[in-house]
């Protein structure tokens, strides 16, 4: 079955920096698209970054273009998540998980414990 455990957050001050870190399992990793969701207390979760199965194509959700990059290692089934110019906005539970299509919200696996990050001065 699909695993997937996400580690890399932290507490970090407005204007800071980190890289999430996901690896995977249970499934054929590096012919599926991966993406990062966060949900923050109280509301939905967001997708905020997702990559096609080379990882040459990717799309951000505008609240984060320009800040976080999403990247994968095929031959580690990893995907990452570099955040920069982080702010409090970007605290929450970050999440990955395979989709469906590139273009799809549908996930292929169980959710996982998630990493929580925390932007605060």
């Amino acid at each position: 079955q699909v695993q997937l455990v996400e580690s890399g957050g932290g507490l970090v001050q407005p204007g800071g920096s980190l890289r999430l870190s996901c690896t995977a399992s249970g499934f054929t990793f590096s012919k599926e698209p991966m993406a990062w969701f966060r949900q923050a207390p109280g509301t939905e979760r967001e997708l905020v970054a997702r990559t096609n199965p080379s990882g040459g194509v990717s799309l951000y959700a505008d609240s984060v273009k320009g800040r976080f990059t999403i990247s994968r290692d095929n031959a580690k089934n990893t995907v990452y998540l570099q955040m920069n110019n982080l702010q409090p906005g970007d605290t929450a539970v970050y999440f990955c998980n395979a989709l469906h299509t590139f273009y799809s919200t549908r996930v292929l696996g169980a959710w996982g414990q998630g990493t929580q990050v925390t932007v605060s001065s």
